[in-house]
Order: C-alpha cells, then sequence, then structure tokens
C-alpha cells in the first residue's frame, strides 16, 4: 500500500517531504504528491507513517484504498 495526499487539504506547507525516509514525497505543479511506487508506509523504519505524524491537517494524508 501507499500514503496519498489530498490535495484539497494540503496547504503546501512542506513539512512532510523532508520527514519522508524513502523520498518519495515531491512537489508537482505546486502541490505536494506520494509516489505510490516509492511509499512503503514507512513500514520497517517507523511505527506510522512520518508524513502523517508531522502533517499539520488531520486526514490529509491517508492510505490509498485497495
Amino acid at each position: 500500500m501507499a500514503m496519498k495526499i489530498n490535495a484539497d487539504m494540503c496547504t503546501s506547507c512542506g513539512d512532510c517531504e523532508p520527514e519522508c525516509p524513502t523520498a518519495s514525497i515531491s512537489v508537482k505543479k505546486g502541490l505536494y504528491v506520494i509516489s505510490a511506487s516509492g511509499c512503503t508506509e514507512c513500514e520497517g523504519d517507523y511505527d506510522k507513517p512520518q508524513c502523517v505524524k508531522v502533517c499539520p491537517i488531520k486526514g490529509c494524508i491517508t492510505q490509498v484504498a485497495a
């Protein structure tokens, strides 16, 4: 699985990008996005996704539905 950023909720604060251990977060056309192919949900590195941990907007970053 992977995480995704809800573009309608994201304020583009940039807090998540440096926290991603797999460097899967980037800016595309002024919006932050998470590469599904690179995102591991921080499994093996942390107990919970670090992007979710640092995001100031609750519910902005969620798991991609299967």
